[in-house]
Order: structure tokens, then sequence, then C-alpha cells
């Protein structure tokens, strides 16, 4: 690795585990984007400098969460890495797969004690607070499903808009509220 190369993989590495990866996982992922044509778990193993066995876990890591692709080349009998799409893509798949992960299971956890019938006046106060999360998980999960059926295109455009987009709502809310006055 050219040390350009071996300082942004070194570092999404670190960020990833702040984001809720293993770091080699997040390395392997860096690795692989900056990679021109697709590299074996030899190369990878070798470039990072971790044991073939971690390659190997965190190649499956990513394929599970779809943001990895096997390939085969002729006449090797080796297996090849590379992106399973464009950033924009492991965008998506990762809000998905963390949707799916975080928002979904916490979701039933917080319907299921919502239908216990409370035992006390401080289970019913937990149940009010339990239902405003609800409420604003369920929006972000809706939210995530929205913005997972734009096309990549669409997702820059509405990304690009930024605070844009609530000076428009505040346009409409000022633009009904004097029609609705009249």
């Amino acid at each position: 690795m050219t040390p350009l190369i071996q300082s942004f993989v070194l570092h999404f590495g670190e960020m990833g585990s702040r984001w809720g990866i293993n770091r080699t996982v997040g390395q392997i992922y860096a690795l692989l984007m900056l990679s021109q044509a697709p590299i074996n778990a030899d190369y990878i193993a070798q470039s990072l400098e971790i044991s073939r066995s971690n390659v190997s876990v965190g190649l499956k890591e990513l394929q599970s969460w779809r943001l990895v692709k096997l390939q085969h080349q002729p006449g090797d009998r080796k297996e090849y890495y590379t992106l399973a799409g464009d950033t924009w893509d492991m965008a998506l798949r990762v809000m998905e797969e963390r949707r799916k992960r975080e928002l979904d299971p916490t979701l039933n956890t917080i319907g299921e004690l919502l239908e216990v019938t409370p035992a006390s006046s401080e289970d019913a106060y937990a149940q009010g607070k339990m239902q405003q999360v609800q409420e604003l998980l369920v929006l972000l999960s809706g939210w995530s499903k929205d913005l997972q059926s734009l096309s990549p295109d669409n997702l820059r455009r509405l990304m690009q808009l930024g605070s844009g987009v609530g000076k428009l709502l505040e346009f409409k809310d000022r633009l009904l509220g004097s029609k609705t006055s009249e």
C-alpha cells in the first residue's frame, strides 16, 4: 500500500469502529474500495498485516451486509473480492442493515412492552415515554425505507438540498397559513 492509501485505510478502520463495525472490517472495506482490481484474501492479509482468519471473518461480515462480492479469475483457484456497488450503494445498504439490526428489534421490544398492562403509575408514565420513542423510531424507520427507494441521483440531490428542505417547509407553512386565515 502506498502511504496515502494506508492513511485512508487506517482512518476508515478507526471510523468504522465508531460507526458500529469492527476496525478490521472497516479496513478491509476501505482497501477493497481503493483497489483498482479485485483482490484476494492473501493480499488483504499481507497489506493489512493481519491473520488470514481475521480476513476471512471480515469478508464474511462484509458479505452478510452485501457490501462485497466474490469473483473468480480465469486460471486462478483463489477467490477475489470487490465492492458490490458504489459509495451510494454502500450507504444505502448500511442504512438498511442498521435499520434491520437496530431499529426493528427495538421497535419490536417497545411494541411488546406497550402491550403490557401497567402495574403502577410509574409503569404508565414509562409507557408514555416509550410511546414517544416508538413514534420517533417509526418515523426514522419509514424515512430510512423511503430514502432507500430513491435512485442514487435523487438521493444525492435531496442531500444537497440540506437546510433548504427546512426553508421550503417554512415557506409552505407561511403560504398555507396565509390561505387558512383568509
